[in-house]
Formats: C-alpha cells, structure tokens, sequence
C-alpha cells in the first residue's frame, strides 16, 4: 500500500514539474519590459521599438498566430535593427501560451 501511495505521488509531482512555467510569468519575465505589463507597449523600450498595442482590437485583428509564433521564435528587426531578440530558450509549446496571453489584453 505504501509503494502505490509513494507512486501515486510521484505521478502528481512528476505531472506538476511537466506543466512548466505559466504564460503569465514567461511574459512578465520575457516580454513586460518592452510591451508593458498591460500589453500596451507604452513602455521606454517598447515607444523605442515600436511595440504595438495589444489591447487595440485593430492591432489584435491584423496579428495572426503564426505571425505572432514566429516574431518571438525568431525575433523581428528592420534592416540591422534588433527590434525584437529571438526566444530562443522558449519551447513551440511556451511561444504558443505566450501567443494566446497576449490575445487576453484585447479591450472588449
């Protein structure tokens, strides 16, 4: 009886460790610097960079999630202009949380 208590609890522990972090703080770590904490982008970093406002339903509108997948996989630039570094210590699974985040600052 023990041993299946003791491996039912390595099943949950094992099960709450393969979760990972949440998009929430991947953003707040990752990306508030520059689009905001709110996902406006009014930010230093972000007016210099030109984030764009994620809770402009226009903005929303014209992202599409590929697009948006793809910018924080392989970062943006202009020219020889960093805009954007590229997530490279993000998984797919993380980029993808992280997309569907940012869909929630829309405004209603």
């Amino acid at each position: 009886m023990k041993s299946l208590l003791l491996a039912a609890a390595l099943i949950a522990l094992s099960c709450t460790l393969g979760r990972g972090e949440d998009a929430k703080s991947i953003y707040q770590r990752e990306c508030a610097k520059c689009h905001g904490a709110d996902g406006k982008g009014d930010t230093k970093m972000g007016r210099n960079s030109g984030a764009k406002d994620y809770t402009d339903p226009r903005v929303q509108a014209a992202m599409k999630d590929e697009k948006a997948f793809r910018s924080i996989k392989d970062g943006l630039t202009e020219g020889d202009k960093v805009l954007m570094k590229p997530a490279a210590d993000l998984s797919n699974g993380q980029i993808r949380k992280l997309v569907a985040y940012m869909r929630g600052f829309i405004k209603g």
